[in-house]
């Protein structure tokens, strides 16, 4: 089982001397429309495919790059592909990336994508144009295999949290998931420090009655790399689920020990 502590926000170490020759990022005139935040640690294979595809969605696109405890030239590579780099050397841990990202985001849509996952920029277009039209969190529409007889538990984790919330339409779609955008108003309800517990940001979206959606399905369980297929477990799977435990257990503390679910018409004074 992976521990962790507090996942926080931090500032990027200050080097000595320049990982790099350095190389301007690309820009656009005024403020970015679009802010495409990708966390990245020792993702050289990827790296400038995920961006090239980043800079697609929308004319005006500002890419940015957390690298966090890379040692194969991942950031070298982003400063090349004219990405806004943030460099850490230490690994700051799953998603921590995201937040700080957010936080230096100039763009009134944020669009959020894994380095490790090549994603055509035609798969990304229907998150940015789904905020355009009003929506404040648009998900990937992506559930996992439910059509099995064991199914994996994360993908319940994610079910049962929807439920809690009271929104079985969402079925599996998560902010776990990539990719997913919010809007700038979806940011400061939600607070960028708890994008680093995707399921934490999600019932704080819901609690908080912001617009979130499933809008299109990107199939990322067969984009998955092959990493992942290495481990008998899913290293992340008790993260994960724990982030969703984590959630459900604000969640009981905001509202009541049953989550605002019902209880019917049970009279436990009968049994003590």
């Amino acid at each position: 089982m992976l521990q962790r502590g507090k996942r926080k926000l931090v500032k990027p170490r200050r080097r000595s001397k320049p990982v790099a020759k350095p190389i301007k990022p690309v820009t656009v005139p005024g403020t970015p429309k679009v802010s495409v935040v990708i966390p990245a640690m020792n993702e050289r294979r990827t790296i400038a495919s995920v961006i090239r595809q980043a800079r697609r969605v929308h004319p005006a696109t500002e890419v940015i790059v957390v690298v966090n405890g890379s040692t194969d030239g991942t950031e070298l590579i982003a400063r090349r592909s004219g990405a806004r780099v943030i460099a850490y050397e230490e690994a700051l841990g799953h998603d921590v990336g995201r937040g700080i990202g957010a936080l230096q985001a100039r763009g009134s849509v944020l669009l959020f994508l894994d380095a490790d996952i090549v994603i055509p920029a035609r798969e990304l277009r229907p998150f940015i144009y789904a905020i355009d039209r009003g929506v404040d969190v648009a998900l990937n529409s992506y559930m996992g295999i439910t059509r099995t007889h064991e199914v994996h538990p994360v993908v319940l984790a994610k079910h049962a949290l929807n439920f809690a919330m009271s929104r079985p339409d969402l079925r599996g779609a998560s902010m776990t998931t990539i990719p997913h955008a919010m809007s700038r108003k979806a940011l400061d309800v939600i607070g960028a420090g708890h994008l680093a517990v995707p399921p934490l940001a999600q019932m704080i979206a819901l609690r908080s009655g912001l617009d979130v959606h499933k809008v299109h399905e990107v199939g990322v369980g067969r984009l998955n790399p092959r990493k992942r297929r290495a481990y008998k477990v899913d290293p992340l799977r008790n993260l994960i689920i724990g982030d969703h435990l984590e959630a459900m257990e604000r969640l009981l503390k905001e509202t009541n020990e049953r989550g605002q679910q019902t209880d019917l018409s049970r009279d436990r004074s009968f049994v003590g």
